[in-house]
């Protein structure tokens, strides 16, 4: 009991801490065997597990004492899953590894191939795992500068851990290898390969008469786009009298959303979703769905829809202006947060939003869409999800299940203009007690501006002065939710927002209380923020959690 630490993250969730990797999986390990009801994900990380609850049926006191009681002196399951990994070692960092560690090249692909790995825990992207239990000469730190491109299959260390890259994307590992083997596959029941207590063996394929193969029956990441391809072609291939909308103009980015993909942290997917979950569903609710049908979110002005057969549309989210233009050429306005008629050959057309940041479109009926992993949201850190629209697109509209159109509705709050500013509600935590009392003060005391680099991973922020921290070592990655405020080495912070990662390894100073995550949604570039704390920083305690 006394190894473990309560941290305060926001009203849906708590930061366990603990003494090492191994009290985190055993931990894990009981809260998977006897899961408290109320519980609706565990996020497991080097040394914490960021527990995110329900407070309508268990309250952070009780979740606290309930955790608490855990015995730790268990020791982890091994799984009965053995996955092996053939390894091409020809990794640009192998020579640097191996003068790191003081052996050879060589030493270093016989004690990676001779010791069995196991999957710790998930994060970073999907079908990342951090493999744990390799070979205690394995202490290697993470390149002084991360690369901006590290390829899909690259077989890497750092500190103890060993990983695979299951797709290019930036990174500060060591590279030592590369596989073949599809650590992330959508064709597959359980897509990431590598799955939370696995056991795991690299082979070299250098030493092998016939490569060992750690996949059957895989399908490539291209053929989940040919399948995309042929829903298109099929879309385009409706009849005229079909309901459909055309998409005549994108706009900057047009998605699809909806709830999103809630409980696959298992597989270092997040949840993503819509930004307005709002916005989102009043939509749907507007043209007579229910409620968590997907939609089309779209950033800035632009998106023109063309109705195919007749269809009822509503816009909700950003203020916009809204224009109908009909096949022979009239125009004119029509409402936000109204069901809107098309007839034949209407064309739908979104200004740019003189305040607030996204546009939500719904259909009557819904979109005919097919979810992955159980959603049609698209996740654009994690490429997971329905592509981006695309000029000329058929977008196939289902037969609607209802006839009742709701009456007009009244947007949910005041958005800002790209020049204006915005309080967002903060509750302080889980590690305010990185940063010096003077930048947990400046936090809330300065304004921060939405600077051009962000996007629905995050808001990057940019402060005239900047968060400096009380504590300078590295921490641990650890899981983040959404609206966490994460401040990098420069101490600009960054909010983030639905397609954040999973786990990160800079410190959050606080979150984005979840009344305001909508809000913070809408911001757009150049507005400003300033950050009210709603709630002070205190460590949980199990007789005293609130």
């Amino acid at each position: 009991m006394s190894s473990m630490r309560f941290l305060p993250v926001n009203r849906h969730a708590i930061l366990v801490e603990l003494a090492d990797l191994q009290q985190t999986l055993v931990l894990l390990g009981a809260l998977q065997a006897s899961p408290i009801e109320g519980v609706q994900e565990l996020v497991p990380a080097a040394r914490t597990i960021l527990v995110q609850f329900a407070p309508h049926i268990i309250g952070a006191a009780q979740l606290v004492r309930r955790i608490a009681a855990c015995d730790l002196s268990g020791s982890v399951q091994r799984s009965d899953v053995l996955v092996q990994i053939p390894v091409r070692y020809d990794g640009e960092d192998l020579a640097e590894v191996a003068q790191i560690l003081g052996i050879t090249a060589e030493e270093v692909v016989r004690r990676h191939t001779g010791s069995e790995w196991s999957v710790a825990f998930t994060g970073f992207a999907p079908g990342f795992a951090y493999l744990s239990g390799g070979d205690p000469v394995f202490q290697v730190p993470r390149r002084a500068t991360p690369r901006t491109r590290v390829p899909a299959g690259a077989v890497a260390l750092a500190g103890s851990f060993s990983a695979v890259y299951p797709q290019a994307s930036p990174g500060g590992w060591q590279i030592i290898g590369v596989t073949d083997a599809a650590m992330w596959d959508l064709a597959r029941d359980l897509p990431a390969l590598l799955q939370p207590g696995y056991r795991v063996q690299f082979v070299d394929i250098a030493t092998q008469t016939e490569a060992v193969s750690a996949l059957s029956n895989s399908i490539s990441a291209n053929k989940v786009a040919e399948i995309n391809k042929e829903q298109a072609q099929a879309a385009t291939n409706l009849k005229a009298d079909a309901g459909a909308l055309r998409v005549r103009a994108t706009g900057l980015l047009t998605l699809f959303q909806d709830r999103g993909r809630h409980g696959q942290a298992g597989q270092g997917v997040s949840a993503s979703g819509a930004m307005d979950q709002a916005a989102f569903k009043t939509a749907n609710r507007l043209v007579g769905n229910a409620s968590q049908l997907p939609v089309l979110e779209t950033v800035g002005g632009g998106l023109s829809l063309q109705s195919v057969g007749e269809n009822v549309v509503a816009v909700t989210g950003a203020e916009a202006p809204i224009s109908i233009t009909t096949a022979d050429g009239r125009r004119w306005s029509a409402p936000r947060y109204a069901a809107i008629a098309l007839g034949d050959g209407d064309t739908l057309s979104l200004g740019q939003p003189v305040a607030g940041a996204r546009c939500y479109v719904a259909v009557r009926g819904g979109y005919e869409v097919a979810p992955v992993l159980g959603s049609a949201s698209t996740d654009t850190l994690a490429h997971v999800g329905p592509p981006a629209l695309q000029t000329g697109q058929l977008l196939a509209v289902l037969p609607d299940h209802h006839a009742v159109v709701a009456e007009l509705a009244l947007p949910q709050q005041e958005l800002p203009a790209p020049d204006g500013e915005v309080v967002l509600d903060v509750e302080l935590g889980p590690r305010t007690d990185w940063f010096t009392p003077e930048a947990v003060a400046l936090l809330a005391a300065q304004r921060w501006q939405v600077t051009p680099q962000s996007n629905r991973v995050g808001l990057r922020l940019a402060g005239e002065q900047a968060l400096t921290r009380a504590v300078s070592s590295e921490l641990p990655s650890e899981g983040t939710p959404l609206g966490a405020i994460q401040v990098p080495a420069s101490g600009q912070p960054v909010l983030f927002l639905a397609d954040h990662p999973l786990t990160g390894g800079y410190p959050v100073i606080g979150c984005v209380a979840p009344h305001h995550l909508d809000l913070a949604g809408q911001i757009p570039v150049g507005a400003w923020i300033r950050f009210n704390p709603i709630r002070t920083f205190a460590e949980l305690v199990p007789a005293a959690a609130e």
